[in-house]
């Protein structure tokens, strides 16, 4: 079921247009019910929603203001607007900041049911496009490759090597070896460079203290971090901080 945020500052004709909504027997339904735009963005702060159905003229914050903070702020929804036809230049303006339709008033079920089907067909292609996109991104890079993305996605704390090779549908033995093949690394050393190279960042273009790195990089034991960085690197992470100090 799809869910919609029903923005209209007449509460009978929210009633109306939900029920418009059910008469359709599409897989949608009205989630919430707010006055006015600025109701829809702090009901927004803690929900999502697939769409947003807006009024243009409203108090506190029309439906053209709504739809402008959306974009502004990233929201990830659909918006439709609904009009009356002395509004319709405010819905030419809505299309235009992207909004998905509009619709008139009086709404009609041929009209809404229509709007919604539209949608609904407009979000499986994008649907499809973006698991072929995936589909074929992951067909094109190997499975080390793969493992190498998930790591730097998962910085600066890290993935293990369990939950690696669960992403890649590989045991983690196999992982491991074929791993240290392609690499020359193993799984553990490898994410220890990546985060000894972020920690070398860190010391020289910051004023962090070294406590403070370590946390970063999800170290709780200092000692532990430092040996590490030493090791790496051959000397502490106060020495290379000496010589390598570029702020």
């Amino acid at each position: 079921m799809y869910s919609i945020l029903l923005v209209e500052d007449e509460k009978w004709v929210r009633t109306v247009i939900r029920k418009v909504i059910e008469k359709t027997n599409l897989s949608f339904q009205v989630v919430k019910e707010v006055a006015h735009g600025m109701e829809a963005l702090d009901w927004l702060k803690d929900h999502s929603v697939d769409i947003i159905l807006t009024d243009i003229r409203m108090p506190v914050m029309d439906g053209l203001a709504l739809t402008n903070q959306i974009r502004d702020k990233e929201i990830c929804t659909d918006v439709i607007v609904i009009s009356g036809y002395d509004d319709f230049e405010y819905a030419q303006q809505a299309l235009r900041m992207g909004v998905f339709d509009y619709l008139l008033k009086p709404l009609e079920e041929e009209d809404m049911k229509n709007c919604l089907k539209k949608w609904l067909a407009d979000n499986e292609t994008t649907h499809e496009v973006e698991e072929r996109t995936e589909t074929e991104i992951n067909e094109e890079i190997s499975t080390t490759e793969q493992v190498i993305r998930l790591i730097e996605d998962s910085m600066p704390g890290g993935v293990s090597l369990k939950e690696a090779a669960k992403k890649v549908y590989l045991n983690s033995s196999y992982l491991s070896q074929l791993f240290k093949e392609e690499t020359g690394k193993n799984f553990n050393e490898y994410v220890t460079s990546l985060r000894m190279k972020e920690a070398a960042t860190f010391l020289t273009r910051t004023s962090l203290r070294i406590s403070e790195v370590a946390e970063r990089l999800g170290y709780s034991d200092i000692a532990y971090f430092t040996n590490s960085f030493k090791k790496f690197y051959k000397m502490t992470p106060s020495n290379y901080r000496r010589q390598h100090k570029k702020v």
